[in-house]
């Protein structure tokens, strides 16, 4: 789940525990564990479909906002369920991702480990597509995903999963808006582009 960076702070001083979103499927299950961009996570305790008419000033005072209705205009035109999201901040859990992401010094053993599993991601049936998600997040840092996606032809929930995919081996990191390349990626793409 992404959170405004403006967010950020009040979760990590325990003010903020509850957001709200409107999704067609849930993307966030109780005991779920998510990253939050700038660093720390938070664990979802508890995930349910609400009605908006059920949504008080309480609820919007602890998702960031002053009441239920300046929380529900965020919502105006969205389709799917509006999901009630409460979460605790933890900082004591360890990601794998981003340590790997922030991990510059590839070796030959790395980059082989890499070409592999790009490979195999580029084996799926639809042809090479891994080093063009790469090559376009590089030269497109911070811009959003549906422009992203467009550009490549690909719907957006297909486009983010593959986004996903390439971030599961460290080369992506998700911002504010959008995506960029982690110094892990960097790395890796830098003997290709001749640098």
């Amino acid at each position: 789940m992404l959170f405004a960076e403006r967010f950020h702070e009040p979760i990590r001083r325990g003010v903020i525990t509850v957001t709200f979103r409107h999704w067609k499927h849930p993307q966030a299950r109780t005991g779920g564990i998510y990253r939050l961009f700038s660093g720390g996570f938070i664990e979802a305790t508890e995930v349910e479909v609400v009605a908006p008419g059920d949504v008080d000033d309480a609820d919007a005072i602890a998702a960031g906002f002053d009441s239920a209705q300046e929380l529900l205009e965020d919502f105006v035109g969205f389709e799917g369920d509006l999901y009630r999201v409460a979460f605790r901040y933890r900082d004591d859990v360890q990601d794998e991702r981003a340590r790997l992401a922030a991990d510059d010094a590839i070796t030959a053993e790395d980059r082989a480990a890499i070409d592999d599993r790009l490979a195999k991601m580029d084996g799926g049936g639809r042809g090479p597509w891994t080093r063009d998600v790469l090559r376009l997040i590089a030269e497109h840092e911070g811009t959003r995903a549906a422009d992203l996606a467009e550009r490549l032809g690909r719907d957006v929930p297909h486009f983010k999963s593959d986004v996903r995919r390439l971030k599961s081996l460290g080369l992506t990191e998700s911002l504010e808006v959008g995506y960029r390349l982690s110094p892990r990626g960097r790395a890796f793409l830098a003997p290709e582009a001749g640098e």
